[in-house]
Parts: structure tokens; C-alpha cells; sequence
């Protein structure tokens, strides 16, 4: 008999998907991995342009941005490809892991260049956008590494891991790390992205029919904070296969006075 407590895929309430996440997953592009919740799969990778656009010109600072897609057999229902032409829906989650990125950097210590990110839906089960992000972390990460490697930064500009996930009501539940066919039935559906000391960067959420109580608010955010505790233990362990104690420590631990300078501009 089936518990009334379980979901479709026989979670509990407050569980994750299986969550995989492979570094290095592309050759041409080694700052890349390829993230897996349930049956959502994300490519993400990064790569490093030695200038920056041309509103930060001459300003002694770097620049993060993000590009999300999907590509046409991702969902069931074939995604046109969407050539020369940002969407409304496509550029503001491009936007969102663009911003959520930004956080988890000192541009200055960066310096002059820009790193892209770029966040492609293999496969999309829900929670695409908030899988981008936690999979963007790890590619940054290893282009930072990267460029240490080269000898073209002396200190890492990270300042913290950033990770996401979604949250929401279904019939009453607070559910964690929604699935497509939860989602399209939540009455509230909300996006957590968060640092690793817990600090929010980003809440996005919105009741989609009945307004519903701060208190469900709180345990929400409760929930996504357990959420994303479990994903920086991924984000660890995915860049603990390519880089030892020492090199791990350097990219993800930024000197004291990085994370003050940061907290004072």
C-alpha cells in the first residue's frame, strides 16, 4: 500500500531527485559538467574571454553573464530552435543564473575579461533553471581553477558556492525539488537561489492561483534551504574528482579580505 506521504516518484516531502553532476564533461570546453536531477539534465560550461563588453571598458573589473536553452528533443513537446532570437522565457532565466552567478564572485579580483556561461537543457523534467544555476557553479569553478592554472589570476575572485532549487505547493504540501508533472499542478512555485552560509541571492515565487500564508512561505524557504545544503555537497564532491585538497581549497576558500571587500562596496 502506497504511503499517503510519498510523491509519484516515491520521495518524501523534503527529498531531492538523485543528483549526479560530472566535471569536465566536454573536451572542448574542460570548464564544463553536466548536472542530473531526476530526469532533468543540464549541460553547463564556461568560457573565458580575455576583454570585457564594452560598458565595463577600462573599469578594472570582470564580468559573469549566463545563456540558457533548450534543445528541440528535450521535452516531449519539440522545443523550436530558437536561432538569433532570445525569448522572453529564455532570457529571463538566462538572466536569473546570470545574476545568481554574479554573486558568488569579487568582479574586481576578476579583472578584465568576462566569463560566459552557457546552461543547455539536454533533457527537462522540471526545475531546469535552478539545476542551471547549481551547474553553473561548477563550471565557473573550474574555469577559475583554469585560469590559476595558467598563471593568469593569483587568487581566486570567489567568494562563496551558489546553488539553487525549487520549491512549492501541491495540494497543500511543501514540496521540495519539484518535478514537471508537480510543478504543472503547484499552487505556488518557488525558486531559491542561496550561498553556502545560507544568505539568499535570489527568491523568485508566485502563488499561481490562491494567495497562500507567510508561514508557508517560511517552511518553503526552510525546505529549500535543506535542498541546497545537500547540492554544495554535490558541487564538492563533483570538483574534488578533478582537483586535489589543495587546488579545491584555493578556487572555493577566497582570502579574508576578498569576502570583506566584497561586503563593504
Amino acid at each position: 500500500m502506497t504511503d499517503p506521504g510519498t510523491r509519484a516518484d516515491g520521495r518524501s516531502a523534503e527529498h531531492l531527485r538523485p543528483v549526479s553532476i560530472e566535471p569536465r564533461f566536454l573536451t572542448a570546453t574542460p570548464a564544463s559538467c553536466m548536472i542530473r536531477m531526476g530526469q532533468t539534465w543540464v549541460l553547463c560550461s564556461a568560457a573565458v574571454d580575455e576583454q570585457v563588453p564594452s560598458f565595463l571598458q577600462g573599469r578594472g573589473q570582470g564580468w559573469v553573464t549566463s545563456e540558457y536553452a533548450m534543445i528541440p528533443p528535450s521535452s516531449p513537446q519539440r522545443i523550436p530552435w530558437n536561432r538569433g532570437i532570445s525569448g522572453g522565457r529564455q532570457q529571463e532565466i538566462s538572466r536569473l543564473i546570470g545574476r545568481g552567478l554574479r554573486a558568488a564572485i569579487d568582479l574586481k579580483r576578476l579583472g578584465e575579461r568576462q566569463i560566459m556561461l552557457d546552461c543547455t537543457v539536454i533533457q527537462a523534467d522540471g526545475g531546469t533553471r535552478t539545476a542551471g544555476v547549481t551547474g553553473a557553479y561548477v563550471a565557473l569553478a573550474l574555469a577559475i581553477h583554469d585560469l590559476l592554472a595558467a598563471g593568469k589570476l593569483q587568487r581566486s575572485p570567489l567568494l562563496t558556492p551558489v546553488a539553487a532549487v525549487s520549491v512549492g505547493l501541491v495540494r497543500g504540501r511543501c514540496l521540495l525539488d519539484l518535478a514537471y508533472v508537480e510543478d504543472s499542478i503547484a499552487d505556488a512555485d518557488v525558486n531559491v537561489i542561496q550561498t553556502r552560509a545560507g544568505d539568499l541571492v535570489e527568491v523568485q515565487g508566485t502563488a499561481e492561483g490562491a494567495a497562500f500564508p507567510r508561514e508557508q512561505l517560511d517552511r518553503l524557504l526552510d525546505l529549500a534551504s535543506a535542498g541546497n545544503r545537500e547540492l554544495f555537497a554535490a558541487q564538492e564532491a563533483a570538483l574534488g574528482q578533478v582537483m586535489t585538497p589543495t587546488e579545491l581549497l584555493a578556487v572555493s576558500s577566497a582570502p579574508i579580505e576578498t569576502r570583506l571587500e566584497s561586503a563593504l562596496d
